[in-house]
């Protein structure tokens, strides 16, 4: 573990941050590199940092070069709401990124990659209730098409070149430290927020609308499970469900109205309802309980208590 030498391009973002906190936890700070086309976030601080557009290949082989970097982490991507914005940018970001750092890999004998995909990559035609691991996948989104041809990619390397990648269909994240990203399922961090601020929230998505969420602690730590399981134990190179819980927005509020009785929500669906009619409800994460040992900790009411004490207290 003392050797490894780990590269995070989009440190900045939702999961970035965090999980470049956890890896300098593990692997020692100075042994963990952050980029992202941004300034740096506060809380990276004191831990090494380069900007880096994740287009930039040339850049990127630098610093992997430099640093004597032996993982990547990759998490720059355009979000399924900031995606349909600019389709075309978003697919060239998405992909175009993932392939760069996909052919550093093979090139630099690269330990491990981790690249993360989303529940995004399902579609209308995908079983709405406990979502197998292997099943339809037709996704509506540029963001979700880009996941999905990026899970292929992935699978791709690892059979031509032997390239160890990994990754994990997030469902919705939800954290305090960092704000939410320009996804479908942010109005599950911006709730708190409103709640605690003005004791009410329009919600973008209607009621009865469920989705697959997890609390950020549950999902950094999976990422790194899943990163420090025996190769040997993962039965697919495409990208492993993980799931935690699911819920609509009428009991988030519920679950927050236990803590601050007089909050309201209402409701004013935009276009991202038409984006969350098309993915799952809930999530069938078998395979990655059995083969590598995930496990959440979170449900609704313990994350509502974490989110709203440690937003309190920010």
């Amino acid at each position: 573990m003392a050797n490894e030498r780990i590269l995070i391009i989009g440190a900045g973002g939702q999961i970035g941050v965090e999980l470049t906190l956890a890896l300098r936890k593990l692997y020692g700070t100075d042994n963990v590199v952050a980029t992202d086309i941004r300034e740096e976030h506060p809380l990276l601080k004191g831990g090494p940092f380069r900007h880096l557009n994740a287009m930039d290949a040339f850049g990127m082989l630098e610093i992997v070069k430099k640093e004597k970097i032996t993982q990547i982490y990759h998490l720059a991507a355009l979000l399924s709401a900031t995606g349909e914005k600019d389709p075309k940018r978003a697919w060239d970001i998405n992909m175009q990124s993932l392939l760069q750092v996909l052919d550093l890999g093979v090139q630099e004998k690269l330990n491990k990659i981790y690249w993360p995909s989303s529940i995004a990559v399902f579609g209308k035609t995908t079983p709405k209730q406990e979502t197998p691991q292997q099943t339809v996948i037709e996704p509506l989104t540029v963001y979700g098409i880009s996941k999905y041809a990026g899970e292929l990619w992935c699978q791709y390397y690892y059979n031509r070149w032997g390239l160890d990648v990994r990754s994990l269909r997030y469902p919705g994240l939800i954290s305090w430290k960092s704000e939410p990203g320009g996804g479908t399922t942010d109005y599950a961090v911006e709730i708190y927020h409103e709640a605690l601020k003005h004791k009410k929230y329009t919600s973008f998505l209607d009621k009865g609308t469920y989705l697959p969420m997890m609390y950020m602690d549950d999902a950094i730590r999976g990422t790194i499970e899943l990163m420090e399981a025996p190769s040997e134990k993962l039965q697919t190179r495409m990208s492993y469900n993980i799931s935690a819980m699911s819920f609509a927005p009428e009991e988030i509020a519920a679950s927050i109205q236990k803590t601050i009785p007089d909050f309201e929500i209402s409701y004013a669906p935009d276009f991202r309802q038409e984006i969350a009619n098309g993915w799952p409800q809930s999530i069938d994460d078998t395979a990655s309980r059995e083969q590598w040992g995930w496990k959440h900790a979170f449900d609704l009411d313990s994350m509502t208590r974490e989110m709203l004490t440690n937003l309190g207290k920010k």
